[in-house]
């Protein structure tokens, strides 16, 4: 099957120490942010179940709207946001986005009503739009794109922890139950807000925006790693001609990447805002009972062997090169596997079926977002990387809502699976064709597009 990068040369001692430094230094922290991020756009996915739809008489439908409505705020800003980050630097708008999260997301604590918390959702998008992809741009703009995928999966770690370390530690806050006077979802969402506010300060002092301005750094792993990018970056313009920011919304390949990613993140977000709500059916479901704090465990369950693929299935595409099957296998895997774990006989053998689900989307992730910088650069990366985020994110409305009023309609989550297996499909099938078109067909505007993805 196609490759998409050539397997990594040999490296040279200050490659292997530049590299490792922006491993342990930098890495982490962003990826501390993400999953503060993450946190705080599912943190309803806990409330709901907990006590929240029943304050604030919310039904299947409505819920999934006002978790879907977030991403219509976070749409409408995503390309101008990470434009603004390659124009006033990430280590200014990731700070500046983080401290904006934070403070809507604290408000949380005091909704009323349906129709607040629909506005505040829309709020949030707008305040986090543009941190994921100014983060994976961020990232991309210091490590060469032979170490992407090990960089982008440390990174990407991040999620599948939010909800191994997060699940448990919402129920633990939910269960602070009269504390301030509030009821314990709402004392949950103040006690993951207020660590963006934090953070997001901190972020402002502790990131650079370029390797030559990080005091952590030799200057000779700083004229390796300035002079690996610009060779890199100047290798990826001649190839492909000097990119502008038009020219990236032109991009057929921009916008089959975009879909692709629509329906992993369909699956993303279906899984993660209806998991909990799923887990709380086992009890009509197979006559089991489970505390809050059970309920947080079991919701962590299958993203402790997805964090484990998810960093072998990278370490995998470092070491071969990265390949279309790193992504196109877990598409199928996932759309295979998650309409099934409805039709299982208990709830260890949901939870199984559910994890080999959750294990395929994040093994697919860091891998496939090494592709967009292989062939943008510059403004046109920031557009581009925008535009494929944006229309995947476009699922993160769409899956929340169609999967609540699906399943108010049929009166089940079954319906709802299979729509989900089918997105991920489409995605799997959309890769197998992208990498074997070998060049742009006659005629087609697609100024970015002189050579095919996989090589």
């Amino acid at each position: 099957m196609a490759s998409t990068t050539s397997r990594p040369g040999p490296q040279s001692a200050v490659e292997k120490s530049a590299i490792r430094k922006v491993a342990v230094r930098l890495v982490p922290f962003v990826a501390l942010m993400f999953f503060i991020n993450y946190l705080d756009r599912t943190a309803i996915g806990f409330a709901a179940p907990n006590g929240m739809n029943d304050d604030l008489a919310l039904s299947a439908a409505q819920f999934g709207f006002a978790s879907g409505v977030f991403f219509i705020g976070y749409i409408l800003l995503e390309a101008p946001s990470n434009l603004a980050l390659h124009r006033f630097g990430a280590r200014k708008w990731l700070a500046r986005i983080m401290v904006s999260w934070g403070i809507v997301a604290l408000l949380f604590t005091w909704v009323g009503n349906f129709e607040q918390l629909v506005g505040l959702r829309f709020l949030l998008g707008v305040a986090e739009a543009g941190f994921f992809p100014g983060a994976i741009l961020f990232l991309s703009l210091w490590v060469p794109a032979a170490h992407r995928s090990k960089i982008l999966a440390l990174f990407y770690l991040a999620q599948p922890l939010t909800t191994v370390i997060g699940a448990p530690l919402a129920a633990i806050l939910i269960e602070q139950d009269g504390i301030f006077g509030l009821e314990g979802w709402r004392f949950m969402f103040a006690g993951v807000a207020i660590p963006a506010i934090i953070i997001g300060i901190v972020a402002w002092f502790y990131l650079k925006d370029r390797p030559a301005d990080a005091k952590w750094l030799t200057e000779e792993e700083k004229v390796w790693l300035t002079n690996a990018l610009e060779k890199e970056r100047a290798t990826t313009e001649k190839a492909n001609g000097h990119a502008r920011i038009r020219d990236a919304f032109k991009s057929g390949r921009v916008w089959a990447l975009a879909f692709i990613y629509f329906g992993f993140i369909y699956g993303l977000y279906a899984l993660g805002f209806f998991l909990p709500t799923i887990i709380e059916g086992f009890q009509a479901q197979f006559g089991t009972e489970f505390d809050t704090f059970q309920k947080g465990l079991i919701t962590a369950v299958p993203y402790i062997p997805a964090a484990i693929a998810l960093h072998f299935w990278a370490r995998d595409a470092t070491k071969r090169g990265l390949k279309t099957w790193h992504i196109v296998i877990p598409a199928f895997v996932g759309a295979l596997s998650i309409p099934f774990a409805l039709f299982a006989g208990s709830p260890f053998a949901t939870i199984a079926i559910i994890a080999i689900t959750a294990m395929a989307i994040f093994s697919a992730l860091p891998n496939f977002w090494t592709l967009p910088t292989q062939f943008l650069t510059g403004a046109a990366a920031a557009a581009g990387i925008a535009l494929i985020n944006t229309i995947g994110n476009l699922a993160g409305f769409s899956a929340p809502y169609v999967t609540g009023a699906v399943a108010d309609w049929t009166g089940s989550y079954e319906v709802p699976m299979f729509i989900v297996g089918g997105f991920m499909a489409i995605s799997g099938v959309i890769m197998l064709l992208l990498a074997r078109a070998r060049r742009t067909p006659p005629g087609a505007v697609d100024p970015v597009d002189a050579q095919s993805l996989a090589q």
